[in-house]
């Protein structure tokens, strides 16, 4: 677990997620007293055991900014990292999310792209997950964060790990120039559609670029546009058509943009869904959304997975996992 030098970053990483109008189940803790947390944590610590039920307490109820103060608190007054004492104490997937919590934002989806490529195979849901759903402005400062911690520029790094028009796509997210104006070009929009359908369902085989040149490119409210538009020429959802004309990594990507571009909150309630559904659970997918959303849309995920699937993501949580990592998990939820 790598050490991360947060103070350079800090000023223009953590504002941003505020900006935004929180809509998280992490709020700021009232009465806020970073050295006292840090004391907790360490009494937490200390002797045989770990108390996890206060580690629980005190980072599942400071938001991001609140953390780093602890952490930067419990260096000055122990002499020790407080991310290296924990990962000593923690095991499992809790660790996983207790680590997780204690990172900046960008930091943290740096660490999870660097982890979906290390060794053997890649993770292709965490590129997806991350680069499909993040701003331009995050995807720059994700890929800062990249090259300072590990050396490599994420690019590289993705295009090693990556092949063919899956590849394109990842590359083309990754520039982070994607339109971010509200302004919707009728005649284009028009264009757009018909050029995608012509791309796709018009024809034999599928020119893929087409898709990636509309997709990676128009701004939001144009593309919504251009969804409706390509439903009234094809008698489908684009969504649908994705699915019949593309298959693997690249259907999934394409499918994550397209969903994000309409609802994040829905996209991000699918594939927890997705991730405790049936046997098993693939908790990468599970720890990485509930670190990552708890502050910023966790209510409005929760609201739309009760919505689409007609349970409390609580219950879900609650069935599907177990231990600390299961108090963890539900504390992030927020409560039914």
């Amino acid at each position: 677990m790598p050490t991360f030098c947060t103070s350079s970053l800090e000023n223009h990483t953590l504002p941003t997620m505020a900006a935004i109008g929180n809509r998280g189940t992490v709020t700021e803790a009232a009465g806020f007293n970073a050295e006292a947390d840090a004391q907790k944590l360490r009494d937490a610590m200390k002797g045989v055991g770990t108390n996890e039920a206060t580690i629980i307490e005190v980072l599942a109820h400071r938001t991001i900014a609140q953390r780093q103060r602890i952490k930067e608190a419990f260096k000055q007054t122990v002499g020790k990292d407080l991310a290296d004492e924990l990962s000593g104490e923690l095991s499992g997937n809790f660790s996983s999310v207790v680590l997780g919590l204690l990172m900046l934002a960008p930091v943290y989806d740096a660490y999870e792209l660097r982890n979906a490529m290390k060794g053997a195979g890649t993770e292709e849901a965490c590129l997806i997950d991350i680069l499909a759903s993040r701003s331009n402005a995050e995807i720059k400062t994700i890929c800062e964060v990249y090259k300072k911690e590990y050396g490599k520029t994420l690019e590289d790094d993705v295009s090693g790990d990556t092949s063919g028009m899956f590849r394109r796509v990842l590359v083309s997210l990754l520039t982070a120039g994607r339109d971010e104006s509200n302004t919707v070009n009728e005649a284009q929009a028009v264009q757009d559609a018909k050029e995608i359908y012509e791309a796709g369902e018009a024809r034999w085989g599928t020119d893929e670029v087409k898709f990636l040149t509309v997709l990676c490119v128009r701004n939001q409210k144009h593309l919504l546009r251009v969804f409706e538009e390509y439903k009234k020429i094809s008698g489908r959802d684009i969504e649908d058509s994705i699915k019949r004309e593309m298959s693997g990594s690249l259907e999934d990507a394409f499918l994550a943009i397209v969903k994000c571009l309409r609802s994040r909150p829905t996209f991000f309630a699918e594939r927890l869904y997705k991730s405790m559904k049936g046997l098993g659970t693939t908790d990468s997918v599970l720890i990485r959304i509930m670190v990552s959303r708890a502050e910023i849309d966790m209510l409005d995920i929760k609201a739309q997975f009760l919505k689409m699937y007609g349970k409390t993501l609580y219950s879900f949580i609650k069935g599907d996992t177990s231990g600390d990592y299961r108090k963890i998990l539900l504390e992030l939820c927020g409560g039914e």
